[in-house]
């Protein structure tokens, strides 16, 4: 990559995101095709990139730009991407191949990748050399760089690749554009110590490192102020928070301070590691009305034998007491999680295990994946003899075994009454609602009613979700 980033653009200049966005809105603005600069920001992955995103629109809006869903309006584009399956990779590459054409009739577009796939230097590689007509890519340490690395790409007139520049420094005020007028997302730290054998985000996203806590709160009361009535806390293991903090804080005693602020809103949290999770954690959700009853608890395998190879760090046995005394505190507990199928080494046998947890456990629902191997990961390298086809047939027997359960818990909710925050409109009139477990309900209703919290008695369960009428 001949035209590397200089390293002067390596270094973190806060202060200078609002010179170089103040230099950009002129440039942006001579090289719009309409009035005003068009950019488009589209996400893929998880809640910490739809986050980044909502940063690099508020860096974009600050340089005068508005926004569009629609490719051939765009004067910039941005994928943000991600790198948990090959899946998400995949789509990468087709979507971004599919610009070389809008490239081409309009040469000012800015195209530029970043999240977690760029961080990874094989992709940033191929990236470089297969589609010329991307003009910036940097990975999720230079976020704060954008405006600076968008400058020199436009000015120099060079194809830019940053990445691989972990300064282990978190970098607060920059300009955010939440996505949401009443949902929202609150990072409270970033990356990941814990290097299970599947997952590349300890190299994607580096080392764990927390946000101090008056500056979580300040955003905290900035979101309550502003109307957000669905806040959720992100870390890839928020139960490791304060670890790397002088006051050595913990997540229950964070968790516990927001919930005790002025205002009606409930609290969420994802994602939890069971190595982390504390007694402490489950009595503080226990003991405050706005914290959601809902756990997200991903535990991956049934089988002590796979929770080993995976360098989980809990064994079943543990898993299950931190489960059932949550569920011993906690009314109405909604239990959700990650499941991982096939993963190198597995056998029927194992897999039966997990089947007999998630029975045991009788989850709300499931996120199930089939394994997909990362590149720079362990597990990448360790034998697996399975046939995908194979794993094809338990990740089904497994749906069939999770449809059942949440069939059951949806019926037990007729004719029970909810507190539901009203989220969207569906075009056939119905609003579209959210329990605090989780679960969606939809009623009948007027769209003023979206934002607020209301009432909602369940008449109908369906698998996944309940029809209910407004109290």
């Amino acid at each position: 990559m001949d035209n590397q980033l200089n390293q002067n653009l390596n270094t973190a200049d806060l202060n200078g995101i609002h010179e170089y966005s103040e230099l950009l809105s002129d440039i942006l603005k001579f090289r719009a095709r309409g009035e005003v600069p068009m950019a488009l920001v589209r996400t893929y992955g998880c809640q910490q990139n739809v986050a980044d995103s909502e940063k690099l629109k508020g860096m974009l809006k600050e340089m005068g730009c508005d926004f569009t869903e629609d490719e051939n309006e765009a004067d910039i584009i941005i994928f943000n991407t991600c790198a948990i399956r090959e899946h998400a990779e995949d789509r990468v590459f087709g979507n971004v191949g599919a610009l070389k054409n809008i490239k081409r009739r309009h040469p000012s577009l800015i195209i530029a990748l970043c999240g977690c796939m760029m961080e990874q230097e094989h992709i940033a590689e191929r990236i470089y050399k297969s589609f010329s007509f991307v003009s910036l890519v940097f990975g999720t340490h230079e976020i704060h760089n954008f405006p600076k690395l968008l400058y020199s790409t436009i000015t120099e007139n060079h194809r830019i690749v940053a990445r691989g520049n972990d300064d282990g420094i978190i970098h607060e005020n920059i300009p955010t554009l939440r996505d949401g007028t009443f949902k929202g997302w609150l990072s409270i730290m970033y990356g990941c110590n814990n290097f299970c054998t599947y997952c590349i985000v300890p190299y994607v996203r580096g080392r764990e490192r927390s946000r101090e806590p008056e500056v979580i709160m300040q955003e905290a009361r900035d979101m309550i102020a502003a109307g957000y009535k669905d806040i959720t806390l992100l870390g890839q293991n928020v139960n490791s928070y304060g670890k790397t903090l002088e006051s050595k804080k913990t997540f229950a005693s964070l968790l516990a301070d927001i919930a005790e602020l002025d205002g009606d809103f409930r609290l969420r949290f994802m994602t939890s590691h069971p190595k982390d999770l504390s007694n402490e954690l489950i009595d503080v959700i226990a003991s405050h009305d706005k914290i959601c009853n809902h756990i997200h608890l991903p535990f991956q395998s049934g089988s002590d034998r796979i929770l080993k190879l995976m360098n989980r760090h809990y064994d079943r046995k543990r898993y299950m007491e931190i489960v059932n005394y949550a569920k011993e505190k906690i009314p109405n507990l909604s239990l959700t999680s990650d499941i991982i199928v096939g993963f190198p080494g597995e056998t029927y046998e194992d897999f039966q295990q997990t089947l007999s947890l998630i029975k045991e456990v009788e989850y709300t629902s499931l996120f199930t994946f089939i394994f997909s191997p990362r590149v720079g990961t362990p597990a990448a390298k360790m034998d697996d003899p399975i046939p995908y086809e194979e794993k094809s047939k338990w990740f089904s027997e497994l749906l069939k075994v999770q449809e059942e359960i949440a069939a059951k818990r949806c019926e037990s909710m007729v004719s029970k009454t909810y507190r539901v925050l009203v989220e969207s409109a569906k075009p056939n009139g119905e609003l579209t609602s959210r329990t605090e477990e989780n679960i969606i309900v939809e009623f009948e209703g007027s769209e003023d009613l979206i934002g607020t919290f209301q009432n909602v008695e369940v008449t109908k369960a369906r698998n996944w979700i309940l029809k209910g009428k407004l109290v």
